[in-house]
């Protein structure tokens, strides 16, 4: 048996792109400055150097049409400082991207001859129309199937664009209301901001099509908003991608994080105290998109333009691939003793999950990739530094409870017993039967492992199945690899978890 048929699975291709090494792209912001060199011989964006610098460029531009004049001379050094670095780092290809500052300045093009004069290469201004696409390009990147609105905030302007089953749907919207835009505008004065704000969506024609799908918000300013929700919820995992809130939740906690004092906000762990003055606007802009798109949920990426040129860059047999499952696959790969043997265990449980949808079986197939990825590890700490990691590793397309689930498996597998805390806060993003099904998986992928060694090609000539109240495996009759008394108490633990009374071994002469 092969791996579940699901169109994002690699389905035994390696998710390596050939001739591909490093990629470096710049993102030049109407707030900061960022360089990023991404390994880019891999479906997902692998960040080997990430490096910002604030430099304001935007700062003014509302009132004098012209970039920050210091922000542009200390913009020049930093650049210069990226390309050199770029360049010593033997990258492939250099992407130096400018967006609605640049774009929006009368001196926006003198700036950019500036730069090209300097650091000897081109700069490429994007429209607002490529800037959104990008930005959803990012959300496609982690989350290929995504539809919806995506919103994507900066310093200078605001773009959303449409999704529909992982595609573009036409419509698309850049505005001048990024958070230094919007604060100066406005002068910081909440009614202000509101009517400019409401003045632009209400020009908007398209906001019935994603009504009731989710809205994936992007860009650093609600990146810090979901670390203050993460904080509000007390909620177990302090990853930011793929935190997710209901419609009705998001319009409760978002203000009431707004009004709290900077005193307070300055608190919570990881939260850049430069973004503080501008969160006020960022959380307002976040309601009122809320407000007009309806949204299903609201979910954060972290992952936006730059994500999405790299993205951009990749094969398209590539990027169909699913993240999650090309980067457990090279984590197989890379770390693995017998990587094949994922697939084959895969198929050997299968009999287990006969009714388990597509989401479930990407979920079980992952699982199985990891499922030996954790060997060197200490065996007094195993169970718990596979969970860790499984549950704190910044997998793309992973949502919060799916992630959970995942690193539940892999505690399981590693015989872990359930006392570990964190693995308490897993479990209670889920549902009983959700855990269950993890340590069914787990217990399977111990079994399977201990069985065969780990070594592929043994347990394809067995068969593990239901029968009445008993989990039978049946086995080849004159095979010694299968001992009767070889780890029976696996075989009894996975049998109860799986809602059986009883085990048995059966030797056969033909199995079917």
């Amino acid at each position: 048996m092969t791996a579940p048929s699901h169109p994002l699975t690699l389905q035994g291709t390696p998710s390596v792109v050939p001739g591909h090494k490093h990629v470096a792209i710049v993102d030049i912001g109407s707030n900061s400055i960022r360089l990023v060199v991404y390994d880019g011989r891999t479906r997902t964006p692998v960040a080997l150097f990430n490096e910002k610098a604030v430099c304001a460029l935007g700062q003014g531009l509302g009132s004098t049409n012209r970039l920050n004049q210091q922000g542009a001379t200390e913009a020049l050094a930093v650049l210069s400082r990226f390309v050199r670095l770029a360049r010593a780092m033997a990258v492939d290809s250099l992407d130096i991207l400018a967006t609605a500052a640049v774009r929006d300045a009368d001196d926006g093009q003198a700036f950019v001859e500036a730069i090209e004069r300097r650091c000897g290469i081109a700069v490429t201004v994007l429209s607002g129309e490529e800037e959104a696409h990008l930005a959803a390009l990012g959300v496609l990147c982690g989350i290929p199937e995504a539809e919806g609105t995506v919103a994507d905030l900066g310093g200078g302007s605001l773009e959303l664009v449409a999704l529909e089953e992982g595609r573009f749907a036409g419509p698309y919207a850049t505005m001048p209301l990024g958070v230094l835009r919007l604060s100066e505008g406005s002068g910081n004065v909440r009614a202000v901001a509101e009517e400019m704000i409401v003045r632009h969506f209400r020009g908007i024609d398209w906001w019935h099509r994603t009504k009731g799908r989710p809205l994936y918000a992007v860009g650093g300013a609600w990146r810090a908003l979901a670390r203050l929700c993460l904080a509000q919820t007390g909620h177990p995992l302090h990853v930011l991608d793929n935190f997710s809130l209901d419609r009705a939740e998001s319009l409760r906690l978002i203000p009431l994080i707004a009004s709290q004092s900077r005193k307070s906000l300055e608190k919570v762990p990881g939260l850049s105290k430069k973004r503080l003055p501008h969160l006020p606007v960022a959380a307002l802009l976040l309601e009122k998109v809320i407000e007009f798109a309806e949204p299903s949920r609201l979910i954060f990426s972290v992952y936006g333009m730059r994500e999405g040129q790299f993205y951009k860059r990749l094969p398209p047999e590539v990027q169909w691939q699913d993240p999650l499952i090309a980067s457990c696959f090279d984590m197989a790969q890379t770390a693995g003793r017998f990587p094949e043997h994922g697939e084959e265990v895969l198929a050997w449980m299968a009999e287990l999950f006969p009714n388990e949808t597509a989401a479930q079986g990407r979920l079980r197939y992952a699982a199985c990739l990891l499922g030996d990825v954790f060997w060197n590890e200490h065996p007094d700490y195993r169970a718990e530094q596979a969970f860790l990691r499984v549950f704190r590793l910044p997998f793309m397309g992973l949502g919060h409870q799916d992630r959970a689930a995942l690193a539940l498996a892999v505690h399981a597998r590693y015989e872990g017993d359930g006392d570990l805390p964190i693995a308490a806060g897993a479990r209670s993003l889920l549902s009983e039967e959700e855990q269950r099904r993890s340590r069914i998986i787990g217990l399977a992928l111990r079994l399977g492992h201990s069985m065969s060694g780990g070594v592929p090609g043994i347990l394809r000539n067995t068969r593990l199945y239901g029968d009445g109240d008993c989990l039978v495996l049946a086995v080849p009759a004159d095979d010694p690899a299968f001992a009767p008394d070889l780890g029976d108490r696996r075989y009894d633990r996975l049998a109860r978890a799986a809602g059986f009374e009883r085990f048995e071994m059966r030797r056969l002469a033909v199995i079917r």
